[in-house]
């Protein structure tokens, strides 16, 4: 688990809550993308749950839906159970690095979220997270991604530049990932891709899988 300086890095309160601002800032504009394509039923795994801000703002919406965090630093693991503290629908957080292979069970999940994790890890990383994610898939189920992205190799703003850069000068596998290389290896993997644009340049990345063939 790689120890990045990025900023804002959030103190944990009494409760062990962690508070980021850039969650607070994205909360609504995400919820307004993922409220009307939750899944009718089933199960959500959140993977890299950081603060858990959102994971416990979707589960306040959807009561029916079982959720399921994840996060492999234990001091966010703490503060997603802080925030979903009275919500009977989440799971306690897991503790799962989905960078590593081999944790994915066929076809358990209905829906899998990603916020800002992306530009967080490495291309080989990346490659083993996007296999595990369309494993645990179920048929008709959609992953989400959210964050900052490359376009046409461009970065959008200053701010995306400087941030950019930062991330690789602390590591330089890591960075902000092409988003047409993104389409395509979701494409491969047999998902069909919508991009929604969001705010602060960010964009939502929807892929789903097929349904059953015959269903």
């Amino acid at each position: 688990m790689r120890r990045l300086q990025l900023p804002d890095a959030p103190l944990p309160d009494k409760d062990g809550r962690l508070t980021a601002a850039a969650a607070a800032r994205n909360r609504e504009a995400i919820l307004g993308v993922l409220l009307p394509r939750l899944p009718r039923q089933g199960d959500v795994l959140e993977i890299a749950s950081g603060t858990g801000q959102h994971i416990a703002a979707l589960a306040a919406h959807r009561p029916d839906l079982s959720f399921h965090p994840s996060d492999p630093d234990p001091v966010r693991r703490v503060s997603i159970d802080a925030y979903c503290t009275g919500l009977p629908n989440v799971a306690q957080a897991g503790d799962l690095d989905a960078c590593q292979p081999g944790w994915a069970i066929e076809a358990a999940m209905d829906m899998v979220l990603i916020v800002n994790l992306l530009h967080l890890i490495s291309d080989g990383e990346l490659s083993i997270l996007l296999d595990e994610v369309r494993r645990i898939l179920a048929p008709d189920g959609l992953l989400a991604i959210y964050g900052p992205f490359l376009r046409g190799g461009q970065t959008t703003s200053d701010g995306d530049r400087a941030f950019d850069a930062s991330l690789r000068a602390q590591d330089a596998a890591i960075g902000y990932k092409e988003i047409e290389a993104i389409q395509s290896v979701l494409t491969a993997l047999d998902l069909s891709v919508e991009l929604v644009e969001m705010p602060a340049n960010n964009l939502m990345i929807l892929a789903r899988a097929p349904m059953v063939s015959g269903l």
